[in-house]
């Protein structure tokens, strides 16, 4: 068997990830993949105070970059991830609105993060992931993904505040992502977050630019960029206490990267397993280069998963052709000054959603794998990773900080395999 599998041409329903569609079908799915990768991936750098130019080219090259070291056999998207939001912008004493003037600092933890998540990947690799199976089981991801989602309140609450008019779009928006993720077909539940930014967009554009309620989108900047050049770059700044708070979020992306692959399998019928290891370090390498020119953590895609499951269209080399166009969309400088016009009640609206969403999409971690809540060791384990989580947490050692997100992370760890010391196998 080679490095790459040799694509057959697809003949049923389903297509297999060693099959290949022709281009006149190809191309529109890969245009429905970057649809769907899109919303996400654009909000979080805004939230953040990046370029969401720079991410969305970054997201290209990581995903293939990730497409080659996995020897395209495994489907997947590197999106711009939201496990890095809270500690960036603690790292950055960033409140959010307009851009992040510290953001050298997080691109060096980003960078910090990336390498330590190829280390991970490359010792997967010779060990199996057996050992990260057991340090990191449903109750110990669930914590730390919910934790996420609870830091990062305080951001969207913060972001909420303004005139009556402000809280009026901003909620607007929170509830047109909840009429398509509820009422939607299944193709635009699937890009429900481009929809409302789509809708909050239009709202500003009537009541602000049309009626003057609130402040008018100013284009002026769009007409000034040409159409294409290359982004604004950013080198990054390599500080210790940066570092240290955003390097554990390494962890947060090994657990969620594992549940995609192992997702990946279980809906292909085809077991990933052995690919998870390059996974990692594909990720973590994907990681290290956005980070080194001004782009955001990634991280294989859950909406790409879902494009997936509802089409059965599998095939890896779809990916390759969405993240060619996601390089040229990066490309363009127009493109990325119309990203820089989102309205801040839009940018808020959306926060409320998607973090929110990320803590109640994480403790569904728990509902599928049965965690038994009346096992003390789970109860603990759970129970202060989310209070170091929300209560922001932070421990101070000379130059070394650890945040709310790390120290939530390693409470989980820790406790978890202490109450574990001396147990029956089968109890644990």
């Amino acid at each position: 068997m080679g490095y790459f599998p040799t694509w057959r041409p697809a003949t049923g329903a389903t297509v297999l990830p060693d099959e290949k569609l022709p281009w006149a079908a190809a191309v529109p799915m890969s245009v429905q993949h970057l649809l769907a990768m899109s919303g996400s991936t654009i909000l979080a750098p805004l939230i953040m105070g990046f370029d969401p130019n720079v991410a969305v080219f970054f997201s290209g090259i990581g995903t293939l970059l990730f497409f080659f070291i996995t020897g395209g056999r495994v489907p997947s998207y590197l999106g711009s991830s939201f496990a890095f939001i809270a500690v960036v912008m603690a790292a950055t004493g960033f409140a959010g609105g307009g851009t992040n003037p510290n953001i050298g600092v997080a691109l060096g933890g980003i960078i910090a993060a990336g390498l330590v998540y190829a280390v991970i990947g490359l010792i997967v690799m010779a060990a199996g992931t057996g050992w990260v199976e057991r340090l990191m089981p449903p109750a110990v991801t669930g914590a730390i993904g919910v934790s996420i989602g609870l830091n990062l309140a305080p951001v969207a609450v913060g972001q909420l505040k303004g005139s009556m008019a402000h809280l009026g779009i901003a909620l607007a928006t929170v509830l047109c992502m909840a009429m398509v993720s509820a009422y939607g077909t299944r193709t635009t539940r699937r890009i429900a977050v481009l929809i409302a930014l789509a809708f909050g967009y239009g709202l500003v554009l009537v009541v602000g630019n049309g009626a003057g309620i609130v402040p008018g989108i100013d284009f002026a900047r769009v007409g000034q960029v040409p159409w294409f050049g290359m982004p604004n770059f950013t080198a990054p700044q390599f500080d210790w206490t940066a570092i240290s708070m955003i390097a554990p979020v390494a962890v947060v992306l090994v657990a969620e990267n594992l549940g995609h692959i192992k997702a990946l399998g279980a809906i292909t019928g085809q077991n990933m397993d052995r690919y998870i290891g390059r996974g990692f370090l594909g990720d973590g390498l994907a990681t290290m280069i956005a980070g080194a020119g001004g782009g955001t953590g990634v991280t294989t895609y859950a909406e790409n998963i879902g494009v997936m499951a509802m089409t059965r269209v599998y095939s890896t080399l779809i990916f390759p052709i969405a993240a060619v166009a996601a390089i040229i969309l990066g490309l363009s400088p127009k493109f990325g000054a119309i990203l820089q016009t989102i309205p801040a009640p839009v940018l808020a609206g959306l926060a409320v959603s998607v973090f929110g969403l990320i803590a109640s999409a994480m403790a569904r971690i728990w509902v599928d794998n049965r965690v038994d809540f009346s096992d003390p060791r789970n109860l603990f384990t759970v129970g202060v990773a989310l209070i170091l989580g929300a209560g922001d947490f932070t421990v101070t050692i000379g130059g070394f900080a650890l945040g709310g997100i790390g120290t939530s992370t390693l409470a989980a760890l820790v406790i978890y395999q202490l109450l574990g010391i001396g147990r029956d196998r089968r109890a644990a």
